[in-house]
């Protein structure tokens, strides 16, 4: 076996799961990957493990048993997707104890999101600890969104003691598929005026002018913005007020609903466009309905971006949703032809998985279908913190 000139392991450590990525910074080569699920449930019959500790050891057999050790893989660092920054942490972060505390300090402001994350960050440094363990937060690319787009006009002493604004997420995501989004078409990065959809489970939007974001759909949390899978996206705060008062819903419970059953398995009872997508074939009116919803969501977002663009010159699909569901790309985009958004429907339903124009030769507005590599940009971060020492710990 060739040993690998350098490699960053990337992990993604949830409340159940780790996910987990071996890369090569410098060729964006994908060494080896894969995930550890069902942390927490030790059941032989249910194939989980104990805790955090014991999936890195999954982690570290599974490389093994595809003829990878740690020393051939020529690792240099290990990079943790951490959802949220919080005001201060907005660069790739090299992590020691302090930062620590300030990551567990951020924890209320993703609660569902961050202690998971701090948790694999503590077992992954146990297990690797000669190695710099660098955090790169999804807030990063939105931490100098425009006053006017991350204020939120609420009483601005409350929002200050708290630290209340529009974080954005998905940063490491808009970012590489915008920068990829350039590279495809030619042109200088900060030429262009983009929107960016990433519709995934989680979905959000972007409009960047010049490489740098000025509005995002997501805001203080996950959960503003496009509807998702099990989130609701937008919804009047008057509804969580409502709920407590009249339905006698605990605010736990309000915030379970908004984050896990709500979206689209929450209007049509699924979660898999594919299966959506039957359902409606169907007949299901639910499905129709979340389908329907979530479209016009979409719509909504993409004509506020356009008009706090002015003009654009680029629209990006991309993730699970954006990438593959050609109808949800369709429907996004119909009727939009007097504002120079076209799509080429051969091009729109073919099954590539590489990036792709889907708009026609000559329209004014390009459309774009690139997948993301999250994974090849936390690793490319990390290797930028090596290479020149930069990170806020």
């Amino acid at each position: 076996m060739n040993t690998m000139s350098r490699s960053v392991l990337v992990l993604n450590s949830g409340s159940s799961s780790v996910k987990y990525a071996v890369m090569d910074p410098d060729s964006g080569v994908l060494v080896a990957d894969g995930i550890v699920e069902r942390i927490g449930d030790p059941r032989p019959d249910a194939g989980g493990v104990a805790d955090h500790a014991a999936a890195m050891e999954v982690v570290f057999d599974a490389l093994a048993s595809d003829g990878h050790t740690l020393e051939d893989l020529g690792l240099v660092a290990v990079g943790h997707r951490v959802v949220h920054g919080g005001p201060d942490l907005h660069r790739p972060t090299i992590v020691d104890d302090d930062t620590l505390v300030r990551l567990k300090e951020l924890a209320p402001l993703a609660p569902l999101h961050n202690p998971p994350a701090i948790l694999g960050i503590e077992v992954a440094r146990k297990a690797l600890p000669d190695l710099p363990h660098i955090a790169v937060f999804d807030t990063a690319f939105f931490h100098d969104l425009p006053a006017a787009a991350a204020t939120y006009a609420i009483d601005a002493e409350v929002a200050e003691s708290w630290s209340v604004r529009r974080y954005g997420f998905h940063g490491t995501s808009h970012q590489y598929v915008s920068e990829q989004a350039a590279a495809f078409l030619g042109a200088p990065l900060e030429s262009l005026s983009q929107i960016v959809l990433h519709l995934g489970n989680g979905a959000s939007a972007s409009a960047i002018v010049g490489g740098r974001p000025v509005e995002t759909s997501m805001g203080l949390t996950p959960m503003e913005g496009l509807v998702m899978g099990t989130r609701s996206g937008d919804v009047d705060p008057g509804v969580i007020f409502y709920l407590w008062r009249t339905a006698g819903m605990s605010v736990e419970d309000i915030e379970t609903m908004l984050n896990k059953s709500s979206g689209v398995r929450g209007l049509g009872g699924e979660i898999d466009f594919r299966e959506l997508h039957r359902e409606i074939e169907s007949g299901d009116s639910a499905a129709q309905l979340a389908y329907d919803v979530y479209i016009h969501r979409l719509r909504k977002y993409i004509g506020a971006y356009l008009a706090v663009l002015g003009s654009v010159d680029v629209i990006t699909f991309t993730a699970g949703v954006g990438e593959n569901d050609a109808a949800v790309r369709r429907d996004a985009l119909s009727g939009l032809t007097a504002f120079g958004i076209e799509l080429d429907e051969h091009l729109n339903e073919s099954p590539a998985r590489t990036a792709r124009r889907i708009s026609p030769d000559g329209a004014p507005i390009t459309v774009l279908v690139v997948p993301t590599d999250e994974e090849l940009a936390i690793a490319r971060a990390c290797a930028r913190v090596l290479a020149a020492g930069l990170g806020d710990g």
